[in-house]
């Protein structure tokens, strides 16, 4: 397929549009990736998705595909004829998008409000939920792939996608904050699977480097407490 069959629009620190660029190298689609400057939204970005005005957004012969999720589904359905990232079975398939959901709407969530927290006392109660959360994908990942290395099982599936493009900044957490998330006694299976994850070779070439992304953690933090005293 041609690239400009297929376009991408993003910002390389951005987890969801790290999803999306996972999927299409799982399917090997080359694309056009077009990057977002920092901090502000191209006309093309508003144009095509003026609802959320947010990034990913691909362009496949023109169409606007939005939200990450739904991108990495179309991705899958589109070219069926490669490597299936969505589960085949009905039931499989409802529970990887139950926890995808969990992951977005609940635990990566209660991991950025680390970084919201002030002083040792909050930074500790900020933790708990995200240290709750990672022994409930601990034992998910236990039954879902059923001793293989991946929530997809041999191969990198949509759960690990949904959660895997998170690394980088679970990475910023980490070194900001002196604490260990993916922790080798405690889930020992997620410890395992970040490591297969980030040597896939779909992936290992996109989650950023710690210290860039810590950079730009402390640009958006700034801007934060700016805002918060306005």
């Amino acid at each position: 397929m041609a690239t400009s069959d297929v376009k991408l629009l993003g910002a390389w620190p951005s987890p969801y549009v790290i999803r999306a660029r996972i999927a299409l190298n799982l399917k090997s689609i080359k694309y056009e990736f077009l990057e977002e400057q920092f901090g502000s939204k191209s006309e093309l970005l508003l144009k095509s998705n003026p609802v959320h005005k947010k990034i990913p957004v691909l362009l496949h012969n023109d169409n606007p595909i939005c939200e990450s999720l739904i991108i990495v589904q179309y991705i899958d359905e589109f070219w069926s004829s490669g490597p299936q990232i969505l589960p085949s079975d009905p039931y499989d398939r409802a529970i990887a998008r139950f926890w995808a959901a969990y992951i977005d709407d609940k635990w990566f969530p209660s991991m950025r409000a680390i970084a919201a927290a002030q002083g040792d006392e909050a930074r500790k109660a900020a933790l708990e939920p995200v240290y709750e959360g990672l022994a409930l994908l601990e034992d998910a990942f236990k039954k879902i792939s059923i001793g293989k290395k991946f929530f997809g099982g041999d191969n990198i599936g949509y759960l690990d996608i949904a959660l895997g493009c998170n690394l980088g900044w679970v990475r910023v957490t980490e070194k900001m904050n002196n604490v260990k998330l993916f922790d080798e006694e405690k889930t020992p299976c997620l410890y395992k699977w970040t490591i297969d994850f980030c040597d896939d070779a779909a992936v290992k070439d996109l989650i950023p480097e710690t210290d860039k992304l810590v950079e730009v953690a402390k640009i958006i933090m700034a801007k934060m407490k700016a805002a918060a005293q306005n």
